[in-house]
Order: C-alpha cells, then sequence, then structure tokens
C-alpha cells in the first residue's frame, strides 16, 4: 500500500473529490442548465400532422397547432428558447415567401408568440434558403453566384416581418457580409431597436448538415462554400466575430459546434457579448444511430457533448436534443 508518511505520495488524491455522485455534483466546473438550451423545430406549410424526419430520430418536421404544442412542452421544462424555421409549399428565386406576411414562417413566429408570451425567447432564422428554389442563401446575380449586396436588402424586408411577427432575436444565419450591420440599421430606422441580432459569425461549410438539409427539403445543388467559413480557418473566423460584434450583434454564434470547439472557446475569449454554438443536425445524427446501434448511451452522450459545448465557452446552445437534455437535466 502507498504510505502517506512526509515525503512519500500519494499524499495529494485528486479522487477523494470523485469518490461520490454527491460530491462529483459538488465541485463540478462547467453545468448545463435547461434555460442554457434552444430548440431549433421545423413547420412546413400545408402539412395535416407532424412528419418524423429520417435522419433525425425524434425530430418531426410540424403543423403549426403541433408546434404550438411543442412550445408548451418547451416552456414547462424550462429551456431558454425557440428557433423555428418554415418550410414553404412553393419557392422562388428570390425567396418570395421569406417577406411574404401569410408565408409559414411569419405565421409560425406570431403563432408561437401568442402562445408562449414573453416564457421563451423566440428566434426565427433570417435567411433565404428554405425559400429559394436553388437553395442558396441569397439572391442570385446574372452569373450565377450569389449577390452579397442585393441579399442584404432581402435579409433586411425579411426581417422587419420577423420583428413584427414578435421575434426576440432574429437569427442571422446567412454568412453574407455585412448583414447584421445592414439589417440593425433598418431595423433601428422602422422604430425596431429592440428586435436583437443572433449572428451566425463563423458558420462553416460543413459536412454535417446533410440531416438539416432532409428536413427543410433543401433545393441546393451544388455547395455554400463561397459564403460560409471554409474549415481549416481559425483566424477567419475570429475576424468575422469581431465584424459581427463591431456591426452591432447581440449575440455571436459558431456552427458547427463539436467540430469547432477551439473557435467557440476563442469567440469566448474575445467577445464582449454572449456566445453560442449550434450542435447541428449531423452532430445529433450520430448520436442517434450509434445509440441505436448499442455502440453508446444516448443520454450520457447528449450530455457529455453539451458539457464540452458549455466547458468550451458558449453561453447558449442550439441543439435538436433540448427537450431530452432538459428533463434528463431535472
Amino acid at each position: 500500500m502507498p504510505s502517506d508518511a512526509p515525503g512519500q505520495f500519494p499524499t495529494i488524491r485528486p479522487r477523494r473529490l470523485r469518490r461520490t455522485a454527491a460530491l462529483r455534483r459538488l465541485v463540478a466546473e462547467t453545468r448545463v442548465h435547461p434555460s442554457d438550451l434552444v430548440l431549433p423545430l421545423f413547420v412546413k406549410e400545408g402539412l395535416r400532422e407532424p412528419r418524423p424526419i429520417a435522419s433525425m430520430p425524434g425530430v418531426y418536421q410540424h403543423t403549426v397547432a403541433s408546434a404550438r404544442k411543442l412550445a408548451v412542452e418547451a416552456v414547462r421544462v424550462g429551456i431558454g428558447g425557440l428557433m423555428p424555421f418554415g418550410i414553404p409549399e412553393r419557392r422562388d428565386a428570390s425567396g418570395s415567401g421569406a417577406t411574404d406576411p401569410d408565408g409559414i414562417l411569419n405565421v409560425t413566429t406570431r403563432a408561437l408568440r401568442e402562445e408562449i408570451h414573453d416564457d421563451l425567447v423566440l428566434i426565427p432564422d433570417l435567411c433565404l434558403d428554405e425559400f429559394t428554389d436553388h437553395g442558396h442563401c441569397g439572391v442570385p446575380a446574372d452569373d450565377g453566384t450569389v449577390d452579397n449586396d442585393a441579399t442584404l436588402e432581402r435579409y433586411a424586408e425579411m426581417g422587419l416581418h420577423l420583428a413584427d411577427a414578435g421575434a426576440d432575436l432574429l437569427g442571422a444565419s446567412g454568412m453574407m457580409d455585412g448583414q447584421i450591420g445592414h439589417v440593425r440599421a433598418v431595423l433601428d430606422r422602422a422604430g425596431r431597436t429592440g428586435t436583437g441580432l443572433l449572428a451566425y459569425a463563423a458558420k462553416y461549410s460543413s459536412a454535417f448538415y446533410g440531416p438539416f438539409r432532409e428536413a427543410v427539403e433543401s433545393q441546393l445543388s451544388g455547395d455554400r462554400r463561397t459564403y460560409q467559413q471554409d474549415p481549416p480557418n481559425a483566424v477567419e473566423a475570429v475576424r468575422e466575430i469581431d465584424l459581427d460584434v463591431a456591426e452591432g450583434a447581440d449575440i455571436v454564434m459558431v456552427k458547427p459546434a463539436l467540430p469547432y470547439l477551439d473557435i467557440v472557446a476563442a469567440a469566448a475569449e474575445r467577445s464582449p457579448v454572449p456566445v453560442a454554438a449550434y450542435h447541428i443536425s449531423g452532430e445529433y445524427a450520430q448520436i442517434c444511430a450509434a445509440a441505436e446501434q448499442g455502440w453508446i448511451d444516448r443520454d450520457a452522450a447528449v450530455l457529455e457533448s453539451l458539457t464540452s459545448i458549455k466547458r468550451a465557452g458558449a453561453g447558449i446552445v442550439a441543439t435538436y436534443a433540448a427537450l431530452e437534455a432538459a428533463r434528463l437535466l431535472a
């Protein structure tokens, strides 16, 4: 047996504080609370009943009515917010459904606000990709590229409608240059100074978006590498974060989360505004698939993943596992 005599080891025993679950809870350095979590949800125009998404077990395309019920459950378990995405029946090149007051995302935002009042933060997606027939996040130029500055005008118009519908924050996810500053200026001129902007400040062009694209029935052909962040680059991501803060972002977000925890940590170290991270569809689907095979414990993997994102420095985590995590944490 090791001796505890002076000068001999181990005299310092860190394992003492790991001996029981109660001790481990007492000294835990990082904690996930349900109020840290934001639930993305999909609402499809014309749907009669919720439709399961094959690549994301437990996640559905919702009707407006079922989204309202989901919102009630979200309030009950104490999560922090909802992030709705709209799936229209018809799409066109300019994404006109995004700025239709009776379009699915505006209708959903109004319905959720009516249902939850101020009990949850409402963060509808400020982007065109779900509404365009080409699947890109912006307006096409004559040469087929995405016209950055023309897209800013569409975002501003869309943002005004979502603000009118009751959004607390707009999830600015398009990665267009200047989007935060332009939308902020238009909102302010319209008197919408209380509507905040959650900037997808470092949104990487990732291989992990596949299940999301199934969920929104994306029309994308090709990729978004000319505007989303390039995976090898970290300094550039920090520059993007700094630009969004300077333009007036209220929260900055890194997406995806787990492959980019270094970027989450960098954002947390320098950002004067809260930092969020998006535990995206592919990250969630990996856990589900491995758990279905019996290779991992789903509950433990969900909580470990969310804890690692919080430990890296994110104060807010958007995750499809928000409801189940809140129940586990309770």
